[in-house]
């Protein structure tokens, strides 16, 4: 099921994510985000490349039963800067707004990328 990922401190949605009820079990005892990677096919210790692990806090189910809210603190990063929860080394995966009139909508970047992901990943990620 689809799980999102809040930032405790300013709500903001960092991600969203894959779970299963082996990553449910796994985050519950380790107290920091394990999802399904689909694209790994595997459970993915969120921060297990880059250090930006997240420490949970709260997990929350919707009223339907089908995505769960979890409440987190992204660490990795030095405490007098903001946190890194996006492989693109942003603070946030929704960085990109749409703007534009009816002629010419475009999806923009509208959060600066805080680390190179070259430097957080090696040459594995962009």
């Amino acid at each position: 099921m689809p799980a999102i990922a809040q930032e405790q401190g300013s709500r903001d949605v960092l991600m969203v994510a894959w779970m299963n009820r082996e990553a449910l079990a796994a985050t519950v005892a380790r107290g920091e985000a394990v999802y399904w990677s689909r694209s790994r096919q595997r459970l993915w210790h969120k921060g297990e490349e880059s250090g930006h692990v997240q420490k949970v806090h709260e997990i929350r189910l919707d009223c339907d039963e089908d995505v769960l809210l979890l409440t987190v603190t992204q660490l990795g990063h030095a405490a007098s800067e903001p946190s890194i929860a996006c492989h693109t080394g942003r603070h946030s995966c929704f960085f990109q707004r749409l703007e534009g009139g009816a002629q010419g909508r475009q999806w923009r970047p509208a959060e600066p990328v805080l680390k190179d992901p070259a430097r957080i990943y090696g040459a594995k990620k962009g």
